[in-house]
């Protein structure tokens, strides 16, 4: 298969983005990633567009179309996916094989997520609601937040299962604020948390189901969002005016699904997560002691800690530890969600997987603030949908 590179990646602060429209938001994505290189969209051979909510939340299908919208892309082939958490990072790789097929040398894939109201508030009922279309329905029942609770569950496995505490977990949310404080973009820059604060049961941290571990700061934001990316082969480096040096490649990349249910399988060792991530890594001729950075998708703090044994930076049941042990840090061993991931960062949906290769690309470019660069030359990825249901991965290279 043709080689294929990160040429521009752009995005919006996460938070709330208030009155835009849902054709505004996927016009500036699109036209924000073209101008960090300087081309029109009329460059652009081939498309793909990921959100999970647009029908639920924001009344709007075929996303497609409003792709087609932006001047320039009119007629191409465009495709709309969903893949719910992991919409983002398979409209990469739908992108990813549109150019692997033939069909074009430069692709741009987007994702967003308006998840807000135009003052910038949420309906944290409604969410609820929504998400929960994302969860097998037979296990709906009884629940008034559906992924919360399934994923209380999965931090309550996970603890018993490894020995693991409370206290060991609260470290993710602590080094993800943390990071976050540095990131422009991320939607809790200017929130800092302690151990004690994620611990102590008080103001807005508290417990969210009875008789289940998982708390307040535990989980990921409500966002809104957006972001774009583009590929390229060789050819379409060229035809851009981009140098292959200021390229990063996407030396792997995979994705596989496990059932929807979560009852009756393992979720601490999904075996389509790992079957991807594995997948990405040959793919790439890349082992997991290659990587220096990484993005995980952290929807929760248990999810953190199982997405380092997936990344395969720690063994079964060590993931938390990693944390605790200062390895995930920015000047650790691997930096892992720098960015101060999807508890810290925010997580606008459909942007999420988009974002998390962005800001791998951004660190191998050496383009973050200083507080988060990572020295590395190889940088992974982790994006899921559901409860540790669809896995999208992906490895990056300098070329």
């Amino acid at each position: 298969m043709k080689p294929l590179y990160i040429a521009a990646y752009h995005q919006s602060r996460f938070g709330k983005l208030k009155t835009m429209t849902i054709p505004e938001i996927v016009a500036r994505a699109v036209d924000g990633a073209c101008s960090e290189i300087d081309i029109e969209p009329a460059a652009v051979d081939v498309g793909s567009i990921g959100a999970a909510c647009g029908l639920t939340l924001n009344q709007q299908g075929l996303l497609a179309g409003l792709m087609a919208d932006v001047p320039g892309l009119a007629g191409k082939p465009i495709e709309a996916v969903e893949n719910a958490c992991a919409s983002g990072g398979q409209a990469i790789l739908s992108v990813a094989h549109k150019l692997a097929l033939g069909l074009g040398d430069v692709g741009i894939a987007v994702g967003f997520e308006k998840m807000r109201n135009d003052e910038g508030k949420m309906d944290g009922k409604r969410v609820g609601e929504v998400l929960g279309y994302f969860s097998e329905p037979d296990e709906r029942e009884g629940k008034t937040y559906v992924f919360p609770h399934l994923f209380a569950e999965v931090m309550q496995e996970y603890m018993a299962t490894h020995g693991v505490t409370e206290a060991d977990l609260a470290h993710v949310a602590v080094t993800e604020y943390g990071n976050a404080k540095y990131n422009p973009d991320a939607q809790m820059r200017n929130v800092e948390v302690s151990i004690d604060d994620v611990l102590t049961i008080e103001g807005i941290n508290r417990y969210l189901i009875d008789g289940l571990p998982l708390k307040t700061f535990d989980c990921s934001q409500i966002t809104d969002g957006y972001a774009g990316l583009i590929l390229a082969t060789d050819e379409g480096l060229v035809r851009l005016g981009v140098a292959k040096q200021d390229a990063i490649e996407l030396a792997g990349f995979a994705q596989a699904t496990d059932p929807l249910r979560k009852g009756g399988r393992d979720v601490l060792k999904a075996e389509g997560a790992f079957r991807a991530m594995n997948t990405a890594y040959d793919m790439a001729g890349a082992t997991p002691a290659d990587v220096g950075v990484a993005e995980v998708h952290d929807c929760f703090t248990v999810m953190a800690a199982i997405a380092i044994e997936v990344l395969g930076k720690a063994e079964y049941g060590r993931g938390a530890a990693y944390w605790v042990d200062g390895k995930a840090a920015v000047d650790g061993e691997c930096g892992v969600n720098t960015s101060g991931g999807l508890i810290a960062k925010g997580h606008p949906i459909g942007a999420t997987g988009v974002a998390m290769v962005g800001w791998c690309a951004r660190q191998l470019w050496g383009q973050v603030p200083s507080e988060l660069q990572v020295e590395a030359d190889v940088a992974a990825t982790f994006n899921i949908g559901g409860p540790i249901c669809a896995s999208v991965c992906t490895v990056l290279k300098r070329p």
